[in-house]
């Protein structure tokens, strides 16, 4: 399966998970992107989206490992996901461009664009690789 995993770079950012090598993904409230975070395998490939003003995908990184309970809560409800960097995309690709382009007039991304853990179909991924200016 193919993911995109969200986060403020403020916060954390690709170049961040690039230096540490590894990180694990915790804190995930929403329980549609809890969903999707749980049913993240081992080898998955996931873009690194960043929130906030960038507002644009910037890497791809791996699965480390299957989805497991996230050890930051207590209720032992939540799951996290432990990734590892893979690359940095050439050129980071926005959300106004994947807006204008119809090829992904029902991806996830613009269609609720408040969830931090969404599916990426192949076809998307390809999409969003050949505008990175990555082949």
């Amino acid at each position: 399966m193919n993911w995109l995993f969200k986060e403020e770079p403020t916060h954390y950012s690709y170049d961040e998970l690039a230096r540490d090598g590894k990180t694990s993904w915790t804190g995930v409230r929403n329980p549609v992107a809890q969903k999707h975070l749980r049913s993240v395998k081992k080898g998955d490939r996931i873009f690194f989206y960043h929130t906030g003003k960038e507002k644009a995908v910037v890497g791809i990184m791996r699965a480390a490992g299957d989805a497991y309970a996230d050890p930051s809560d207590k209720t032992g409800a939540l799951s996290a996901v432990d990734v590892e960097p893979v690359k940095k995309l050439k050129s980071p690709v926005t959300l106004a461009s994947i807006k204008a382009d119809k090829r992904f007039s029902s991806f996830v991304l613009t269609k609720v664009p408040r969830l931090s853990v969404m599916p990426v179909s192949k076809d998307e991924w390809d999409a969003i690789v050949e505008m990175s200016g990555a082949k």
